[in-house]
């Protein structure tokens, strides 16, 4: 009899504490799905900068050296651009189908390694994310001087600089205000590894 409740009351443990990282995974998942589709948005705008865009032929230059180095670079951040955001599509993609099926259909303590797997891609994930949007703005850089008069060149570039310094500005300063020490994290090690003794699956 006290063997079977025992027992009852690991499985009950068991669930219950699955059902806590469950919450922790689903905020990771979502997450994933959001950066997921903004750069899949941020990807289609690439391609369409990169094949919409007619520069003007080199003979309308004084030096055709200036606008051949400005298609040079504008043509490597527009496809670096579009490469970082569509490797963000497709790390998210993999993350949320593998992290998934992992976490609801693999062998006991899936859910923890499933969990901590999504957790420790993110910053991965994200910081491509910050590059293909800084490199899509960088490009506009070198299209309004490839395309507009230099007044309206001077005006716009200064812009699009003040753009990516407020974007970097933002960052810092929204960092700074949800920032907290990892160490003081709410984690499940105790329940984990005390009575409802799950254990994580090897990588």
């Amino acid at each position: 009899m006290l063997a079977a409740d025992k027992l009852q009351l690991q499985s009950s443990f068991k669930q219950q504490a699955t059902a806590l990282k469950e919450k922790e995974f689903t905020l990771h998942h979502n997450n994933f799905m959001t950066v997921g589709t903004q750069a899949a948005v941020l990807a289609g705008l690439d391609v369409t900068m990169f094949i919409e865009f007619q520069p003007p032929p080199n003979e309308e230059w004084a030096f055709v050296i200036i606008p051949r180095t400005l298609k040079f670079i504008y043509y490597v951040l527009i496809t670096s651009a579009f490469c970082a955001n569509i490797l963000v599509v497709a790390q998210t993609t993999i993350l949320s189908v593998l992290g998934a099926s992992l976490a609801l259909r693999g062998p006991d303590g899936s859910m923890m390694t499933a969990t901590d797997g999504l957790y420790d891609e993110r910053s991965i994930v994200f910081k491509c994310f910050g590059h293909g949007l800084i490199l899509t703005i960088g490009s506009v850089v070198m299209v309004v001087w490839l395309h507009l008069h230099w007044e309206a060149s001077v005006v716009c570039c200064a812009i699009s600089v003040w753009t990516i310094m407020k974007m970097r500005a933002t960052y810092y300063r929204i960092v700074k205000k949800f920032d907290f020490d990892e160490s003081l994290t709410v984690d499940f090690k105790d329940i984990f590894d005390g009575p409802a003794a799950i254990h994580a699956v090897p990588m």
